[in-house]
């Protein structure tokens, strides 16, 4: 079957073709590609189209498609067996490379995606501190828990859903909402509800309103604030850790959250995540403490292999690190030459191999109003274009583009070139 009949075929069985909601390209005027296969930085489609593919599976292969160590750690452990809902060797060693790899996390619990691995360390912060509420920023998204799909970015904001029916208000009721880089609209909820906020969850790295890096000093005060207010400090690095440095934004920020959620990276293409911080706080986790959170494939030793096998790949190269923000500064360098040619308004915004175009009169985005003002129709023009060009980029104003170890700088040239002819 082509490329059309199985995305007419799917839309018979799956709610629009598709088991996530960007992937069926409401925003743009062509059907999704088909994906067959992928190797490297790039990816085939059932057509026999290829792409470059800069969306790498939303974060996930930053090693590229097809990883001869990856896939050989997997292949290892596919002769012993899927899984066993039972304590594996390799989930202990996944786990203590992490906690002794990365800065601020002194035990760790697997889980089996990044929205298990936020509604967890939500759950977990409340039981620590005894407290209801939760502050989140609007444009966050943190998954498809009920109680974060409010004023939500990712898919929530490219399908103009306003939070998403099914979900009670009474699973919402707890949910305070800030403005994102705006210390002033966070001190102004712990004014209001001081002894009730158990935790402030956000991406320090947004990347699900468009990539918008928070400002250091916003960070900061968010830092001292929680520490003043009794309040757990959440960093959601399940699309920064592991991708804009080995040891995730908050490395970047020298700033030191109390829990951290991963996913996508760690688990080295399969559905992982995890999350993990203070000790004192993780062993109020059961069996060792009261707070109750389970899972029967949480640490599957396939997944735990292909994770330790992709982190530990990046660790001992850490300079990949410095070669794909050249990368970066190349391909933002060159969308910016680009658009002064043409007279396009835009904004790059980039946190090392994290990066967003944004068609904006704007001077700046660095809030969820400034992203909302993006002009989408313009947006939708460029990846319709950028995608039937050969380079496979997000469906969505709203979603990040990301680099890979296995780019190349011809892959960096192929993109301008395509974008050149928009």
């Amino acid at each position: 079957m082509n490329n059309k009949d199985i995305f007419q075929e799917s839309r018979k069985y799956m709610p629009g073709g598709v088991n996530s909601p960007v992937r069926a390209y409401t925003a743009l005027n062509i059907d999704p590609p088909i994906i067959k296969r992928g190797q490297g930085s790039h990816i085939f489609d059932e057509d026999g189209n290829e792409y470059i593919d800069f969306v790498e599976a939303w974060g996930p292969m930053i090693l590229g498609h097809n990883n001869k160590k990856v896939m050989d750690a997997v292949k290892v452990y596919l002769e012993y067996g899927v899984g066993f809902g039972a304590p594996t060797e390799i989930e202990l060693k996944l786990a203590k490379y992490i906690c002794t790899t990365v800065d601020n996390v002194d035990m760790l619990r697997m889980v089996n995606s990044g929205t298990e691995a936020t509604m967890s360390a939500v759950k977990l912060a409340r039981g620590y501190t005894k407290r209801d509420k939760i502050v989140k920023f609007a444009g966050g998204y943190h998954g498809h828990f009920d109680g974060f799909l409010v004023e939500a970015g990712s898919g929530v904001l490219t399908e103009n859903i306003p939070g998403s029916p099914g979900v009670p208000k009474g699973s919402i009721e707890n949910t305070l909402i800030a403005q994102y880089n705006d210390i002033e609209s966070v001190k102004a909820l712990f004014e209001r509800y001081k002894d009730e906020i158990a935790a402030v969850i956000i991406e320090p790295v947004a990347g699900n309103m468009g990539v918008i890096p928070a400002k250091r000093e916003f960070l900061v005060s968010l830092r001292n604030m929680c520490t003043q207010n009794g309040a757990i400090l959440i960093f959601d690095e399940v699309m920064s850790g592991f991708r804009v440095a080995y040891k995730g934004a908050q490395s970047l920020y020298g700033i030191k959250p109390d829990l951290t959620t991963f996913a996508k990276i760690m688990g080295g293409g399969f559905p992982c995540g995890a999350y993990g911080g203070r000790r004192d706080i993780m062993e109020k986790l059961s069996p060792t403490g009261p707070v109750y959170q389970a899972g029967t494939m949480s640490g599957n030793p396939i997944v735990m292999s292909a994770g330790y096998a992709s982190l530990k790949e990046l660790h001992d190269n850490l300079d990949c690190y410095k070669y794909m923000e050249k990368l970066g500064q190349k391909l933002e360098a060159g969308i910016n030459e680009i658009a002064k040619e043409k007279g396009i308004s835009l904004i790059v915004n980039r946190c090392v191999n994290m990066m967003t175009v944004f068609f904006t009169d704007c001077s700046e985005v660095s809030t969820y109003s400034d992203a909302k003002k993006s002009n989408t129709k313009m947006f939708s023009r460029f990846a319709e274009h950028m995608i039937k060009g050969g380079v496979y980029v997000p469906p969505s104003q709203f979603e990040a583009m990301f680099l890979g170890t296995a780019h190349t700088e011809a892959d960096i040239d192929k993109f301008l070139e395509v974008m050149k002819t928009m």
